[in-house]
């Protein structure tokens, strides 16, 4: 880290401020186009288009960071374009235009967090390990706008979300213009060929077992509060059952750096992911008992938290040197792009076919493939990790 203090604050408010739109967006913005008259399988669709962007975008805006020098720009354009484009939502509510509004808009959207990411760390330098205590900022924001949205609508209606998302994204634009540059840290390892590094049997094995996983998620963010409004819960409810899965998340997080070496990636993974499959039997299984819901919301601190800090962990592991970005971005792109899209598509084409119910069962049994594809994947790393000790 640079020989300049750290500016904690304005690094913080921008991860408050990108996870308050969150926030609005993935509890209450499939209610809110059911309540616009859009059907199960349109509702599906416009929810893959908010992920599928992140299958390119994040590979687009990396390349033109890294060849421009300035994250920090893109982070800007990015979420200037986000907040103006977003606000296509008020001019109409037709299925096409809708979906070109959520197209422009998560792709500029979609382009900031890795950037921004990036730009944190190198804020950081030496002192990395202090991330979480930035990165917390961001489960903050979500936590505050789940349970402030959800009480307003209660009051005026869903059709003030719009708006309440566009003052979060008003707030993500000026916390970008007050964050600042890092310098850029020179990579001193080589690497292989990354084509290379991504077809090893472990490496594929492992990024298959994450896009199984996030696509078991779909009908997660795309209809959670959709079936919850079905068994008679308020928004206001829907918003605390969505808060807390973040605030164990935000236990969890605080918790990995002792978990990880004690340990292992391979049985923290394989844990999280049959937790995952718990999880989605209980929603499908007891909706109406709140209890029940209480509990399962509370393993998204396995589904999430311990899957996404292992997943981080391995990815530095599998793609170094100047291939560590490129890494992340194919992460990021196969699994919380490709994987939630096509998890969120595949539910809004069975959700009215089959029910909400035998919905979530089949999310368990896409986390099982994950967890079979995880026993072998990551056991062919944990014997390859052990031979080069």
């Amino acid at each position: 880290m640079s020989g300049m203090p750290l500016p904690y604050w304005r690094l913080s408010a921008f991860y408050l401020c990108f996870f308050a739109v969150l926030g609005g967006l993935a509890p209450y913005w499939g209610p809110y186009l059911k309540a616009q008259g859009f059907s199960a399988l349109e509702i599906g669709l416009l929810i893959a288009i908010l992920h599928g962007t992140k299958i390119i975008a994040p590979n687009i805006w990396g390349w033109i960071a890294d060849r421009s020098g300035h994250r920090m720009w893109v982070v800007r354009l990015g979420s200037l374009v986000a907040l103006m484009s977003f606000a296509g939502v008020l001019v109409s509510n037709q299925f096409w235009w809708l979906a070109l509004v959520m197209t422009v808009f998560s792709f500029f959207w979609n382009a900031a967090l890795p950037q921004f990411e990036a730009n944190t760390m190198n804020h950081l330098g030496s002192a990395a390990h202090t991330y979480g205590r930035i990165r917390l900022w961001g489960s903050v924001g979500f936590i505050i706008a789940v349970l402030a949205f959800g009480e307003l609508i209660d009051v005026y209606g869903v059709d003030l979300l719009p708006w309440l998302i566009l003052l979060a994204f008003a707030g993500l634009f000026v916390s970008a213009q007050l964050s600042p540059e890092a310098g850029q840290q020179r990579q001193t390892r080589s690497a292989e060929p990354i084509l290379r590094v991504l077809f090893r049997p472990e490496v594929a094995g492992f990024l298959l077992a994450c896009f199984l996983l996030q696509a078991s998620h779909g009908p997660y963010y795309a209809f959670f509060s959709i079936y919850l409004e079905s068994h008679g819960y308020r928004s206001s409810m829907i918003g605390v059952l969505w808060a807390v899965g973040v605030v164990a998340e935000i236990g969890l997080f605080l918790l990995m750096h002792r978990l990880l070496p004690r340990f292992g990636p391979r049985l923290l993974f394989l844990l999280a992911v049959q937790f995952t499959v718990l999880r989605w039997v209980l929603i499908g299984a007891v909706p109406d008992s709140l209890p029940v819901l209480l509990g399962a919301q509370a393993l998204h601190a396995a589904s999430f938290g311990v899957y996404h800090a292992v997943g981080i962990h391995l990815v530095n592991r599998f793609f170094v040197g100047r291939n560590q970005g490129r890494g992340q971005a194919l992460y990021s792109s196969i699994t919380f792009g490709a994987g939630v899209a096509v998890g969120s598509l595949g539910a809004g084409l069975l959700w009215d076919q089959v029910g909400g119910s035998m919905t979530f069962y089949l999310a368990a049994m896409t986390a099982l493939l994950s967890l079979f594809c995880a026993h072998f994947a990551l056991r062919r790393n944990e014997t390859k990790a052990s031979a080069s000790v």
